[in-house]
Protein backbone atom coordinates (compact mmCIF):
# COMPACT_ATOMS: atom_id res chain seq x y z
CA UNK A 1 0.00 0.00 0.00
CA UNK A 2 3.03 2.64 0.78
CA UNK A 3 4.45 1.87 -2.76
CA UNK A 4 1.30 2.71 -4.23
CA UNK A 5 1.05 5.82 -2.17
CA UNK A 6 4.66 6.75 -2.98
CA UNK A 7 3.52 6.19 -6.63
CA UNK A 8 0.39 8.41 -6.51
CA UNK A 9 2.33 11.47 -4.44
CA UNK A 10 5.15 11.29 -7.15
CA UNK A 11 3.03 11.23 -10.43
CA UNK A 12 0.40 14.13 -8.96
CA UNK A 13 3.46 16.21 -7.64
CA UNK A 14 5.57 16.08 -10.99
CA UNK A 15 2.44 16.34 -13.36
CA UNK A 16 0.22 17.94 -12.01
CA UNK A 17 1.36 20.44 -9.29
CA UNK A 18 4.39 21.09 -11.06
CA UNK A 19 2.91 22.33 -14.81
CA UNK A 20 -0.36 24.00 -12.80
CA UNK A 21 1.92 25.86 -10.73
CA UNK A 22 4.48 26.79 -13.88
CA UNK A 23 1.77 27.81 -15.77
CA UNK A 24 1.05 31.05 -13.62
CA UNK A 25 4.32 31.85 -14.07
CA UNK A 26 5.21 31.13 -17.83
CA UNK A 27 2.15 29.51 -20.16
CA UNK A 28 4.88 28.64 -22.49
CA UNK A 29 7.04 26.86 -19.84
CA UNK A 30 4.09 25.00 -18.58
CA UNK A 31 2.84 23.99 -21.91
CA UNK A 32 6.37 22.88 -22.61
CA UNK A 33 6.33 20.79 -19.28
CA UNK A 34 2.46 18.97 -19.91
CA UNK A 35 3.61 18.95 -23.80
CA UNK A 36 6.62 16.29 -22.59
CA UNK A 37 5.49 12.45 -22.10
CA UNK A 38 5.96 12.78 -18.52
CA UNK A 39 2.54 10.76 -17.71
CA UNK A 40 3.71 8.08 -20.80
CA UNK A 41 7.15 7.86 -19.12
CA UNK A 42 6.08 7.25 -15.54
CA UNK A 43 3.86 4.60 -16.79
CA UNK A 44 6.04 2.71 -18.42
CA UNK A 45 8.92 3.63 -15.19
CA UNK A 46 6.32 2.54 -13.00
CA UNK A 47 5.33 -0.80 -15.01
CA UNK A 48 8.85 -1.83 -15.65
CA UNK A 49 9.58 -1.85 -11.88
CA UNK A 50 6.78 -3.80 -10.96
CA UNK A 51 6.64 -6.09 -13.96
CA UNK A 52 10.04 -6.01 -15.61
CA UNK A 53 8.19 -7.21 -18.81
CA UNK A 54 9.73 -5.37 -21.19
CA UNK A 55 7.34 -6.52 -23.97
CA UNK A 56 4.20 -4.98 -21.74
CA UNK A 57 6.06 -1.46 -22.41
CA UNK A 58 6.21 -2.34 -26.11
CA UNK A 59 2.98 -2.58 -26.31
CA UNK A 60 1.91 0.44 -23.98
CA UNK A 61 4.15 2.15 -26.21
CA UNK A 62 2.71 1.43 -29.25
CA UNK A 63 -0.74 1.70 -27.63
CA UNK A 64 0.06 5.30 -26.45
CA UNK A 65 1.41 6.44 -30.13
CA UNK A 66 -1.82 5.95 -31.78
CA UNK A 67 -3.96 6.94 -29.05
CA UNK A 68 -2.16 10.21 -29.17
CA UNK A 69 -3.27 11.28 -32.60
CA UNK A 70 -6.34 11.47 -31.75
CA UNK A 71 -6.18 13.48 -28.10
CA UNK A 72 -4.86 15.97 -30.63
CA UNK A 73 -8.93 17.07 -31.30
CA UNK A 74 -8.91 18.32 -28.06
CA UNK A 75 -6.44 20.63 -28.32
CA UNK A 76 -7.56 21.62 -31.53
CA UNK A 77 -11.17 22.14 -30.13
CA UNK A 78 -10.59 23.70 -26.66
CA UNK A 79 -8.86 26.86 -27.81
CA UNK A 80 -10.94 26.99 -30.77
CA UNK A 81 -14.22 26.99 -28.70
CA UNK A 82 -12.68 29.70 -26.11
CA UNK A 83 -11.82 31.84 -28.91
CA UNK A 84 -15.51 31.85 -29.90
CA UNK A 85 -16.73 33.33 -26.67
CA UNK A 86 -18.18 29.93 -25.67
CA UNK A 87 -18.50 29.03 -21.40
CA UNK A 88 -15.25 27.32 -19.96
CA UNK A 89 -16.79 23.92 -18.77
CA UNK A 90 -19.06 24.15 -22.08
CA UNK A 91 -16.07 24.48 -23.82
CA UNK A 92 -14.01 21.69 -22.05
CA UNK A 93 -17.30 19.19 -21.79
CA UNK A 94 -17.72 19.63 -25.84
CA UNK A 95 -13.83 19.22 -26.71
CA UNK A 96 -13.62 16.16 -24.17
CA UNK A 97 -16.91 14.64 -25.85
CA UNK A 98 -15.34 14.98 -29.16
CA UNK A 99 -12.14 13.61 -28.54
CA UNK A 100 -13.57 10.65 -26.76
CA UNK A 101 -15.53 10.22 -30.12
CA UNK A 102 -12.33 10.32 -32.01
CA UNK A 103 -10.75 7.73 -29.66
CA UNK A 104 -13.82 5.73 -30.72
CA UNK A 105 -13.17 6.09 -34.14
CA UNK A 106 -9.48 5.30 -33.91
CA UNK A 107 -9.68 2.45 -31.98
CA UNK A 108 -12.37 1.08 -34.96
CA UNK A 109 -9.99 1.98 -37.18
CA UNK A 110 -7.34 -0.04 -35.85
CA UNK A 111 -9.39 -3.14 -34.81
CA UNK A 112 -10.26 -3.24 -38.54
CA UNK A 113 -6.82 -3.17 -39.78
CA UNK A 114 -5.79 -5.64 -37.68
CA UNK A 115 -3.86 -3.09 -35.22
CA UNK A 116 -3.84 -4.16 -31.56
CA UNK A 117 -3.93 -1.76 -28.07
Amino acid sequence: MSYTLIKVIITSLLLIVAISELSKRSSLLGALLASLPLMSILAMLWLYIDTKDTGKIANLAAGIFWLVIPSLVFFISLPFLLKKGLDFYLSMGISMSVTAGCYFLMITLLTRYGIKL
